[in-house]
């Protein structure tokens, strides 16, 4: 598991917000829980192979969503 989330001085866009975020959980060669953003496609998430628009609304509810998330992930079959 990995999370890094930088204060950005401007916004990434398309995003309104201050932050640039990497947030993933995984295993080598296998990436089954990533919530990022990053210029020009925005806040999304990937869940296994399916990648998912995102609403930003805080970091606590970022960390919150990628944490329910992955063990979410972590009880299913994978």
């Amino acid at each position: 598991m990995e999370v890094r989330i930088w204060s950005v001085p401007k916004p990434v866009p398309p995003a309104t917000h201050g932050y640039k975020y990497s947030l993933f959980f995984g295993r080598p060669n296998a990436r089954l829980v990533a919530f990022d953003n990053e210029r020009g496609k925005g806040d999304h998430k990937h869940v296994l192979e399916v990648e998912t628009p995102y609403v930003f609304i805080s970091i606590a509810r970022l960390l919150k969503d990628f944490r329910d998330q992955v063990e979410s992930v972590k009880g299913a079959k994978i």
